[in-house]
């Protein structure tokens, strides 16, 4: 199990279901990416498209450089929460477009902002000059490391980035940066085989820029990540180049942090035994789907490897709201509380009410001290007032 903390939680203290983080695992994510800022010159900013529990934002900001932001919401929760005015913490802005109401309220908010093309650039090039923001450019090196092409921003035909070919004849001049993505909770080797496809083909602009920002998918804080590695690479570019290194983790900051509660409601037979629980894959765990991937229980194993399998399904009418097959020890029962491992990050940000599912409520958990905090619970107005 990755949440190693919460063997010892009970999952009756919060309501169900409920996204529980153990603010002293976060920590320790947290104190490793300081570090590698410390060590290395480089800044690492938060990615709160993965992790947004503002709730916590006071300690990450006691750790980290700053946030950055998919677009203006994130952008002013960041502004608000985590860095704010007079701040040191920096708020670094990219959307794949920006539109012009969207961009005038991003302005006064960003340090960095990253566009996705020449004719974006092109267009708001005026307006972040005035500003005094700095303006970069995210680059496709065109060199992929990840498995899912869901998650591949370098794929063939992929809309995120600019690939080489497009940067003949442009005028770079209020550029002051380069930004690339390309990888998905992977390990330092995808990032040193990316910097050195980046290096090779943007060698003649790299001279030209005062910061780097490497994007985000970096498994800092997993116990095999090859640290040493990265902060060495880190501190090459920096000296190498002369500029201002940036990183973006964001399941880095959560990994190990986190569960999910839910409830078994009802055990039923078909052609095999089935359990709805209160818990459903399309609303709260979308990537189990998207990705796909299989989210593991405490406790639990695959189908046939303990005595007592089981079908977990959520409680949607979507026939496909199947979080998959799993075996206990002893015969589940109804009221019974399961904890889903590994739930802190791409969870609470990309949850839905589809079905008028009720959302997750959101505790706060301490290891050390054993005690919990209820910060959140969600209702039927949270439901109609994303309608109309």
């Amino acid at each position: 199990m990755l949440a190693d903390t919460f063997k010892h939680f009970d999952p009756s203290t919060v309501p169900s279901p409920c996204f529980v983080v153990d603010e002293v695992a976060v920590e320790r994510n947290l104190k490793v990416l300081h570090m590698v800022q410390e060590r290395s010159g480089a800044k690492v900013l938060a990615a709160l498209k993965a992790f947004s529990l503002w709730s916590l934002a006071p300690l990450v900001s006691r750790y980290l450089s700053g946030i950055c932001a998919s677009g203006y919401h994130e952008a002013q929760l960041g502004y608000d929460e985590y860095t704010g005015q007079g701040s040191q913490g920096e708020v670094h802005v990219f959307s794949a477009a920006f539109s012009p109401g969207d961009f005038a309220h991003i302005l006064p908010l960003a340090n960095h902002i990253v566009f996705n093309s020449f004719s974006q650039w092109q267009r708001f090039k005026d307006q972040v000059a005035a500003q005094g923001v700095c303006a970069g450019l995210r680059i496709n090196p065109e060199h992929s490391e990840g498995a899912a092409d869901i998650y591949n921003p370098c794929a063939p035909g992929s809309r995120l980035g600019i690939p080489l070919g497009e940067f003949k004849g442009q005028d770079l001049s209020g550029i002051s940066g380069l930004h690339f993505h390309t990888l998905c909770e992977q390990g330092f080797e995808a990032l040193e085989r990316t910097v050195a496809v980046v290096e090779q083909k943007f060698a003649a602009y790299l001279p030209q820029m005062q910061w780097l920002n490497l994007g985000g998918g970096h498994h800092i804080t997993h116990p095999d990540y090859d640290i040493e590695g990265l902060i060495t690479l880190l501190k090459r570019l920096s000296q190498q180049y002369q500029l201002q290194v940036y990183l973006e983790p964001g399941e880095a900051i959560a990994i190990r942090s986190g569960v999910l509660v839910s409830e078994v409601l009802d055990i039923m037979q078909t052609d095999r035994p089935q359990v709805i629980l209160d818990t459903s894959a399309t609303c709260h765990m979308p990537d189990t789907l998207e990705m796909p991937y299989r989210a593991e229980i405490f406790n639990a194993g695959h189908g046939g490897e303990k005595a007592h399998t089981y079908r977990l399904g959520g409680m949607t009418c979507l026939a496909g709201d199947i979080l998959g097959d799993y075996s206990f020890d002893h015969p589940l029962q109804v009221g019974e509380r399961l904890l889903f491992d590994d739930m802190a990050h791409y969870t609470m940000v990309k949850t839905t009410t589809f079905n008028g599912i009720a959302l997750p409520a959101i505790a706060l958990w301490n290891s050390q001290t054993n005690t919990v905090n209820v910060v959140r619970e969600f209702g039927y107005q949270d439901f109609k007032h994303r309608l109309s």
